[in-house]
């Protein structure tokens, strides 16, 4: 009979320390956003939407690594919260457009500001150098892998 591998304690591995960390500082950012009314995948559409005058929800749902219907639902949350419009493309009836509701470009400073906290919060003792580094090496994965969808939980 053949004997069984040695099984690796759970902290011997990258990816639990990698999850752990994540969960951590995902589940804080969205407890900072809660009482802003959004989740973190609106905020994800919100901060795309930031700073352009409209997107298509197809250019969204490329961008963000959705389906169209992925978008769409989000979209439509956040147009029952009035932070999202929707408008008519001129070139194209059947089509339409979203872009920030004055709530919306109101709103995604605010935001912005719970992530640089929650960033702060979770990265900033680390110095200039070691933050780079990780940077660095998550973005060397992510390239490696193919990673593109957008972290949205």
């Amino acid at each position: 009979m053949l004997e069984a591998a040695p099984v690796a304690d759970l902290t011997s591995h990258l990816g639990y320390w990698l999850r752990l960390v994540s969960n951590h500082v995902s589940h804080a950012f969205a407890r900072k956003l809660e009482p802003e009314g959004v989740t973190v995948a609106e905020w994800v559409l919100l901060r795309e939407l930031y700073g352009v005058p409209s997107l298509g929800p197809s250019r969204l749902a490329d961008t963000m690594g959705l389906t169209r219907g992925a978008v769409s639902k989000l979209a439509d949350r956040l147009i029952r919260k009035q932070f999202v419009v929707r408008e008519d493309r001129a070139d194209d009836a059947r089509a339409h457009l979203l872009a920030l509701a004055p709530a919306g470009r109101d709103l995604v400073p605010r935001l912005a500001a719970h992530a640089d906290t929650n960033d702060a919060a979770f990265f900033g003792h680390l110095t200039r150098e070691e933050r780079a580094a990780l940077e660095g090496l998550l973005k060397t994965i992510a390239l490696k892998r193919g990673l593109k969808a957008m972290p949205l939980a």
